[in-house]
C-alpha cells in the first residue's frame, strides 16, 4: 500500500493501492475496501484513481459518491 499523500492532515484515508481496474483503499478510522469497475464502476475507479494520486480530495469524493457502493470489504 503507498502512503496517502493530502496537503491536510484531516483526511480519513491512509494508504492506497492501484490497478489496472482496481483501487484499494485503507482508512483511518479502520477499514480497507476493495472498489473495481463492477462496484462502484469504472468512471468512479479511475476518478478515484487520479484523486489517490494526486493527494487530493479522494477522501471527499468517497464520502460524496461512493459512500457504501463498494466491492469488498478486505478488513
Amino acid at each position: 500500500m503507498q502512503p496517502y499523500q493530502e496537503s491536510s492532515e484531516e483526511s480519513g484515508i491512509a494508504a492506497y493501492r492501484v490497478t489496472p481496474t482496481t483501487i484499494i483503499i485503507a482508512f483511518k478510522a479502520g477499514g480497507v475496501y476493495l472498489y473495481n469497475h463492477s462496484r462502484p464502476g469504472r468512471v468512479h475507479v479511475q476518478a478515484m484513481q487520479k484523486l489517490a494520486a494526486a493527494g487530493d480530495g479522494l477522501n471527499t469524493y468517497v464520502n460524496q459518491h461512493i459512500r457504501e457502493n463498494f466491492a469488498r470489504k478486505l478488513s
